[in-house]
């Protein structure tokens, strides 16, 4: 069986393009004639001589909110889900997803859900998507669902690019720093050394840790290189471990200067927005709490779920085991608490979600005003450092002279 690319038009005179396997051009034609489509080409789809990175793949998340809008959007105003897929495959520009939506498709056409099809490519489609995908199948509500996911998707992405935005300052003052640092110690200080030689005698103690950092950067900076790269993948694959996992989310809650205080916000924020958007669309309680806890994005929302999973399970309420989870504040709890009570869980949680929102864009301004004055000294003192010790020598030569 091979795979052909087609080019169609319906009887409305709209343009389909696409790819259909079958074992012959005449199978195609056959296939495009009895979904009420005029062929006007057929040809064989030749094999990519182009070399792909399988872990560069990735489809952004606006990308795939754009996707899940459209796709509500088409599937509201009457057209059948595969004609969507068609639609959609042809215009979407990222080649992934493209991709990922002709597997869907070809999925679909074999007798598949949506959902089960889109479950069989996690790495475009989330838990969270198919769960509120397969929900709006079975409410007969798949449009409201996928809109839902795309508000979802693009509230994150304004999550993470807020975050993002406000780091860049402080990054770029640090490897400013670095460099700097590193310019003075490999240049400056070996012209100065070269000097000292001529005076002899002993240096003072600022000048020889200034030779040693010299020393150590012009002479060995392969080794700094390849133990800095090494520390990085050591450090990236214990994280990935379950204990490593585990470790790093509970401390970085607890890092100082507001640092921990956003990585829980951020948390919390994603967690009341996720588990509101999986009950709004009429996922199964138990399965969004699951779910949500999966998405959660730090272990000890994770942990927490567990907890709530069984409280649920036992007849309980989801704020009672919430109560003994430090990462969600005492507010949290007694707002999931009210909505369970007043049956309006779902418009507090996104109330929730809001506050956080909110809360997290003040942190992080909090955050690099804190960080802007103690950089400007950190680099201050570096640069003080390096100067200093380069010229008490001079100074005590001058000393001895008078």
């Amino acid at each position: 069986m091979s795979t052909y690319v087609f080019k169609a038009m319906d009887l409305a005179g709209g343009k389909a393009r696409g790819e259909v396997e079958a074992d012959s051009k005449q199978a195609v034609s056959d296939q495009l004639k009895a979904r009420g489509l005029i062929v006007l080409d057929i040809s064989e789809k030749g094999g990519s001589k182009d070399i792909e990175l399988g872990f560069l793949k990735r489809v952004k998340a606006n990308e795939l909110a754009v996707f899940s809008r459209q796709l509500s959007t088409m599937i509201s105003s009457g057209m059948s889900i595969l004609r969507s897929l068609y639609v959609l495959e042809e215009q979407t520009e990222s080649k992934f997803l493209k991709e990922t939506i002709v597997a869907v498709r070809k999925d679909v056409e074999a007798g598949l859900s949506l959902s089960d099809a889109m479950s069989r490519h996690p790495k475009v489609f989330s838990p969270l998507f198919v769960a509120m995908t397969q929900a709006g199948e079975m409410g007969g509500v798949l449009e409201g669902s996928l809109m839902r996911v795309a508000d979802q998707l693009q509230k994150d992405a304004a999550l993470r690019r807020q975050i993002k935005s406000a780091m860049v300052y402080p990054i770029m003052v640090i490897i400013f720093a670095v460099a700097v640092m590193m310019a003075l110690v490999a240049f400056l200080v070996p012209v100065f050394v070269g000097v000292f030689k001529q005076f002899g005698g002993e240096l003072p103690k600022l000048t020889q840790v200034s030779v040693f950092l010299s020393h150590a950067v012009t002479g060995y900076w392969w080794l700094i290189i390849g133990g800095s790269i090494a520390v990085v993948i050591v450090f990236l694959r214990w994280k990935r471990t379950t204990w490593g996992r585990h470790q790093w989310d509970h401390f970085r809650l607890r890092v100082p200067m507001k640092i921990g205080t956003i990585v829980q916000q951020v948390a919390v924020a994603r967690w009341s927005r996720t588990l509101a958007s999986l009950t709004s669309a009429g996922v199964p309680l138990l399965q969004a709490l699951e779910i949500t806890g999966r998405t959660g994005g730090n272990v000890a929302v994770e942990e927490a779920m567990d907890g709530v999973i069984a409280s649920v399970k036992r007849g309980g309420t989801i704020a009672a085991p919430l109560q003994q989870a430090p990462v969600f504040p005492e507010m949290v709890t007694h707002m999931v608490g009210v909505g369970e009570e007043t049956g309006a869980l779902d418009a507090m949680l996104d109330r929730i979600a809001e506050f956080y929102e909110e809360q997290v864009e003040a942190s992080v301004k909090a955050l690099t005003s804190i960080l802007e004055p103690i950089m400007i000294i950190v680099i201050g003192g570096i640069v003080g450092f390096i100067v200093i010790s380069m010229y008490l020598p001079l100074f005590e030569v001058y000393n001895h002279i008078e």
